[in-house]
């Protein structure tokens, strides 16, 4: 199992990329996917649109400038390797950067971080979608991992350049009253603080802008 330290500095700990798409079975259909990634060596080339030579199927929901980069921290890896009771590697969750010391409870939608030449903002929590149950070969994992509040997040590029691991991370930006992932998931579940939570994420100027549109679509419904 993966052994961590208590209060590790933030730190990019793997690089995991999906060279090509697989095909699962889902329902009946065949359908492709870049969910299946596995950490690489060496230098590697972020640009607004994520990482050079990394596998996305579904720009809409992965990919693009909201969401280049999903991050996934390695507190989050090691909680899932004690509760399933099995070792898994990184990219095991689809992340593309495997880290330690950005809790999804610390992190919040803005924050702004530099790894090497690179510079990253915040959008948006994770929602996981089908296919991370396929992966796990178990269609209930998807909700489990969901309220689970270790979702893990996605970032823009705002400056491009090459990266390499392991690497310092350097938080640029924080705001410490701002709204953390941990939190922002409660926009999606029914209580007390939904409609608190939403107004928050609308209020964040960084926002991706799928979840502007999601959100406010939620919002005039409630």
């Amino acid at each position: 199992m993966l052994s961590l330290k208590a209060g590790e500095p933030p730190r990019l700990l793997a690089i995991c990329v999906a060279a090509s798409s697989r095909e699962i079975q889902h329902k009946g259909r065949t359908e492709p996917t870049g969910i299946y990634k596995q950490p690489v060596s060496g230098e590697h080339r972020v640009t607004s649109l994520g990482l050079e030579g990394d596998c996305q199927m579904d720009r809409e929901n992965h990919g693009g400038d909201d969401k280049a980069i999903y991050v996934y921290t390695a507190e989050n890896h090691a909680y899932w390797e004690r509760e399933l009771g099995q070792r898994f590697p990184f990219g095991q969750w689809g992340e593309n950067f495997s880290v330690i010391g950005l809790p999804d409870e610390a992190v919040c939608i803005g924050d702004v971080f530099a790894i090497g030449s690179l510079r990253l903002q915040v959008t948006q929590p994770r929602v996981p979608c089908f296919k991370l149950g396929v992966k796990m070969g178990d269609p209930g994992f998807v909700g489990r991992f969901h309220h689970s509040g270790r979702v893990g997040f996605y970032l823009r590029v705002l400056e491009s350049g090459t990266v390499s691991a392991p690497l310092d991370i350097h938080v640029v930006d924080h705001d410490p009253a701002g709204l953390s992932i941990q939190e922002a998931m409660l926009a999606l579940s029914p209580g007390p603080r939904q409609k608190e939570v939403i107004a928050r994420a609308l209020g964040q100027p960084a926002l991706s802008a799928a979840w502007r549109k999601s959100l406010t679509k939620r919002q005039a419904s409630l």
